[in-house]
């Protein structure tokens, strides 16, 4: 895989930018971070440091967009739309409950393992740069692997689906099977749009839809605590909390699948380290924003989860849908006060599609870089085209597989079943993420570390990663899971033949 090509365009980049030398410079540290004497020995891919990070707009993402990235990524559909099926799927209040801070806990052990790789590679890419710099042998099989799930799973569809059928909610229209698809699909469009043809615009959108998110949990949480009162219209507010673990699940797959659903709720902790290029001062941004970020959003999650759970019963929350947070406030304040809501909701998930895309499109671009044979050569994927400032390519490699989830499931599980999908391959990368990690520090002791994580955490990332690769091919309860007629071990199956793909020097093949 040559990159002689994307040398020569770096450098005529570099030469493009100088207008703007200023903003896109290191700081001091940094630089001598990227000058340590064992670079050459840990330098992921192919690219030097000078080449991977040339193009585009420079660095001109802050500590607060930076950490407003992590929010806009996090606070998408999960925390509105999930509990419902989380619920369902472990069969009591108190266990669901548990499962959200389950996920906090790894979210926040996930977060120390991903800082101390960010700040010893500050550059795109993500998890890509991180399996590259230990797993160099086969030449490209991190690189090639990675691109399996990045481009053929790296699909932004459960957020299209849930704006599609909130809108559809708060319009009085009925759910149509078609309706809520060309919707869903008229958002992927537009937002693809957006970031390759206006990418400031699409990140003053990015910012603001993430302000506007954490608005609406604090509104969800400060009226629960008004609930719980006693002052409201809800009768009980305290029924759901007696006896809250009677009815649990005692299947390992059920409480596995209803994870999976918890960690994409929280995904998006690591979404800076996917745009690394465009971040000022990225070892100091990263360490602010990555702990900024989650513990905002981890706060108002456990918190939302108390307020849906005083305001609606069980047996309410769990036939909900994926409307569990228009039925709260239809209980609360009524009819009208639930279709606003699913306005914002939708909002909310448009957001995230926002987030997510722009996030993607750079790992897109990274991996076309480093010589990913794609149709019409590397060179128009790995662009900045049309515009000069975003990788619109980068964008369409995202868009194709987002339009296939979106048409391809049955409609009465395609929400489920995407969530599932979803969590699985990245639960194989984080594995052996951890796996590198441990590499690393026995190999390379004295290399520059910014941040360390404490061994014991990455260790109980580990087991949990380890955990949920092995349940979800164990029978559930029910024996059909949550996504019938779709067998139960499906997503498991059919995401681990993607990660498994064969390889050679010169080609992917699936």
């Amino acid at each position: 895989m040559s990159t002689t090509w994307w040398s020569r365009l770096s450098k005529q980049q570099e030469e493009e930018q100088d207008d703007r030398a200023s903003e896109s410079q290191l700081s001091e540290k940094d630089q001598k971070i990227q000058k340590q004497p064992n670079d050459d020995d840990l330098n992921p891919g192919e690219l030097t440091f000078e080449e991977d990070t040339a193009g585009g707009m420079g660095r001109y993402l802050g500590v607060t967009s930076c950490t407003l990235l992590i929010v806009g990524r996090i606070i998408g559909t999960g925390i509105f739309s999930t509990p419902s099926s989380i619920l369902s799927g472990v069969g009591s209040v108190g266990a669901s409950l548990m499962l959200w801070v389950l996920g906090f806990v790894l979210s926040f052990c996930g977060l120390f393992i991903w800082l101390e790789f960010g700040t010893m590679f500050p550059r795109s890419g993500g998890e890509k740069v991180y399996l590259e710099a230990v797993y160099r042998k086969p030449k490209y099989l991190a690189t090639v692997v990675f691109a399996a799930n990045a481009i053929f799973l790296g699909f932004t569809a459960s957020g299209c689906i849930v704006f599609a059928s909130n809108i559809l909610v708060a319009a009085g229209q009925p759910v149509g099977r078609w309706t809520e698809r060309g919707i869903a699909l008229g958002v992927i469009f537009f937002v693809t749009l957006l970031h390759g043809l206006a990418p400031r615009t699409g990140v003053l959108i990015m910012n603001s839809l993430s302000m506007f998110k954490i608005v609406i949990l604090v509104f969800v949480v400060v009226t629960g605590w008004v609930v719980l009162s006693g002052k409201t219209r809800v009768a009980d507010p305290h029924y759901n909390f007696r006896d809250a673990f009677a009815g649990s699940s005692t299947s390992s797959n059920d409480y596995a699948t209803a994870t999976f659903k918890v960690l994409n709720a929280y995904a998006g902790w690591s979404n800076v380290n996917y745009v690394m290029n465009n971040v000022r001062n990225p070892v100091r941004t990263l360490k602010i924003a990555g702990p900024l970020g989650l513990g905002i959003c981890a706060v108002l999650y456990l918190l939302a989860n108390v307020a849906y759970f005083s305001a609606a019963t069980k047996a309410e929350i769990d036939k909900s849908g994926v409307t569990v947070a228009a039925l709260f406030f239809g209980n609360v304040f009524g009819s009208v006060a639930e279709r606003a809501l699913s306005v914002f909701i939708a909002l909310s998930a448009l957001g995230n599609v926002i987030t997510v895309t722009f996030a993607a499109s750079r790992v897109n671009q990274e991996l076309a870089k480093e010589g990913i044979p794609l149709p019409f050569g590397n060179k128009f994927w790995a662009s900045n085209w049309p515009t000069g400032k975003s990788p619109l390519p980068g964008l369409i490699i995202h868009l194709i597989p987002s339009v296939i989830v979106i048409i391809a499931p049955p409609p009465n599980i395609v929400y489920p079943f995407i969530l599932d999908v979803e969590g699985y391959p990245q639960q194989i990368i984080n594995f052996f993420i951890v796996i590198g990690l441990f590499y690393l520090r026995w190999k390379k002791p004295d290399a520059v570390r910014p941040f360390k994580v404490w061994w014991p955490l990455a260790v109980f990332f580990l087991a949990a990663a380890a955990f949920l690769l092995i349940a979800p091919f164990l029978k559930p309860a029910n024996g059909v899971g949550d996504t019938p007629p779709l067998p139960y071990y499906l997503y498991a199956s059919s995401t681990s033949t993607y990660t498994r793909v064969p390889y050679s020097h010169s080609s992917f093949v699936l």
